[in-house]
């Protein structure tokens, strides 16, 4: 009986002939490298199918001339930066600098990618020219416009992001927040159209799930305008190659900016907000620093001690007058005193708490810790909204807080990883847009809704384990008091350990002899 080999996805074969060119160089460079190429061959592909539309349509006085490319979203390329004049040079020893060149070019020529290209990086990094001819020739076999139906350029520039992330690991990797994290925001916002803005938005992925959304719903890609703010310079351009090879239109800023210190988007009124912040930065303005910043009127100025504050504040600060906002933070954030009290309290208290959502732990390629999904809804009556195919009608649920306990949610991922499944997604998405149509019953283990007044009894805290009732597993736990206990048991064992250190350097002292730890 022949064996069936399965054939590989074209994603996988490039992965595969793309890891053979890393060598020495590190990931986090590494990927400017490959997804530069792979823009490149799209952008060639784009260029090459709009240059014989117009020789057919006999305006071949045109072809050189960038406004008749431009003006069908395609990026120009002179003869020098296109995909056949790389790969017949693909086997020269300056076939780095030939590359380096094309992509500089392009984005002189190109508004739309004004810090978008890898700078230098092909003659910088050193590459092995053999494995550097061959990555461009698998490369070159990929046609990237053969089924626009099945996005082959976008899943491969997914893919890879993905792939990247967890070849960086933890602390690195980020540029990526994992696919089934952004699908599940997207869901339970529903980003139909209006204005969509990510103040932390690495490489793009919030705005791709948004277009993808509309698209799912048969609306009008048009009907939505994007906005995002990125600190990493090379993140930054990983946006914008993201954005480009899918055809969106973005605003990322006019350079990549620390959101708190140089806001691009200082007046900007989003009907969206899609986040994943960095989770708890530590000393990020300095003492005196943004005190009178407007984007923290009506409440305590959150503390330089931790970010997470800073960045709700910053959204609640964008959203329109019935905007809706969707973000991740560290589980710390649901809790505390001090000024992030104050915040959160006034946070309940206008009423803009809509939903707060545990996720599984190992979500994250940077962090294995659970993290929350947090909902915020400047506009919580009762009211009723139009998405595509769908017609939401919400009740007056204003003073209401929806609960939810995803920690038993989630399939493998990675061997290590873990990811909501299609299954998973409709479940909770479910539950959220039933809970805003109708009064639903609390599920243990799984959700609850308050009152205002059950979560003022509880001082405010938006821990889920306080409301939630869990019967099947010992998890009607106190984080605040367990985290506590726990610090009180650690710093014991940390004082008995010093303990033995001094015990044991008296001894050896006694002895006539020293001990260096």
């Amino acid at each position: 009986m022949a064996k069936v080999v399965k054939e590989k996805a074209i994603e996988e074969t490039l992965w595969d002939s793309a890891n053979k060119l890393r060598g020495s160089v590190e990931p986090a460079e590494y990927k400017h490298v490959v997804l530069g190429l792979i823009f490149l061959k799209f952008a060639s592909d784009k260029f090459e199918e709009r240059r014989k539309a117009l020789i057919a349509e006999g305006k071949e006085r045109y072809i050189e001339m960038p406004d008749f490319y431009n003006m069908n979203n395609v990026f120009f390329l002179d003869e020098v930066s296109r995909w056949t004049y790389i790969i017949k040079n693909s086997k020269q020893n300056d076939i780095a600098l030939k590359i380096d060149t094309a992509l500089h070019n392009i984005e002189k020529d190109n508004k739309a990618l004004k810090g978008a290209l890898p700078d230098n990086y092909f003659s910088r990094l050193g590459l092995d020219i053999t494995k550097l001819s061959s990555l461009l020739d698998t490369i070159n076999e990929i046609d990237t416009l053969k089924d626009k139906a099945r996005d082959i350029v976008g899943r491969v520039y997914e893919y890879f992001l993905s792939k990247f992330a967890l070849a960086e690991g933890k602390g690195k990797g980020e540029f990526y927040t994992p696919k089934s994290i952004v699908n599940l925001i997207a869901e339970m916002i529903e980003p139909y159209s209006g204005i969509i803005y990510d103040p932390a938005c690495g490489s793009g992925g919030m705005f791709v799930q948004s277009i993808k959304f509309i698209q799912a719903h048969h609306g009008n890609t048009k009907n939505i305008s994007i906005y995002g703010q990125e600190y990493t310079n090379t993140t930054y351009k990983l946006a914008k190659m993201n954005l480009a090879i899918r055809g969106i239109s973005g605003n990322l800023g006019e350079k990549a900016a620390d959101t708190f210190g140089d806001d691009q988007h200082k007046d900007l009124k989003a009907d969206y907000i899609m986040a994943n912040p960095p989770f708890n930065q530590k000393d990020w303005r300095a003492e005196n620093e943004l005190k009178d910043d407007p984007r923290w009127r009506g409440y305590d100025v959150p503390p330089k001690s931790n970010a997470n504050y800073g960045w709700i504040l910053n959204m609640v600060s964008k959203l329109s007058e019935n905007g809706i906002a969707g973000f991740i933070l560290a589980n710390g954030a649901l809790s505390g005193g001090g000024e992030e009290y104050k915040i959160r309290r006034k946070l309940i208290e206008n009423n803009l708490v809509e939903a707060i959502l545990v996720l599984p732990r190992n979500l994250f390629y940077t962090t294995d810790i659970s993290v929350t999904l947090w909902i915020l809804n400047k506009n919580k009556k009762e009211q009723s909204r139009n998405i595509g195919d769908i017609t939401r009608q919400y009740r007056n649920r204003s003073t209401e807080i929806l609960f939810m306990d995803l920690r038993q949610l989630g399939e493998p991922f990675e061997k290590k990883y873990t990811q909501f499944s299609d299954v998973d997604i409709k479940k909770v998405t479910s539950t959220y847009h039933l809970w805003q149509s109708v009064k639903i019953e609390n599920i243990p283990e799984l959700c609850y809704s308050a009152s205002f007044d059950e979560v003022s009894k509880k001082d405010f805290s938006l821990v889920p384990s306080k409301y939630i009732e869990f019967v099947n597993r010992d998890e009607n736990i106190d984080f605040d008091e367990k985290m506590k206990s726990l610090q009180n048991e650690f710093s014991e064992l940390l004082k008995a350990e010093e303990g033995s250190k001094i015990d044991l350097l008296k001894v050896f002292s006694e002895l006539g002899y020293t001990i260096k730890f």
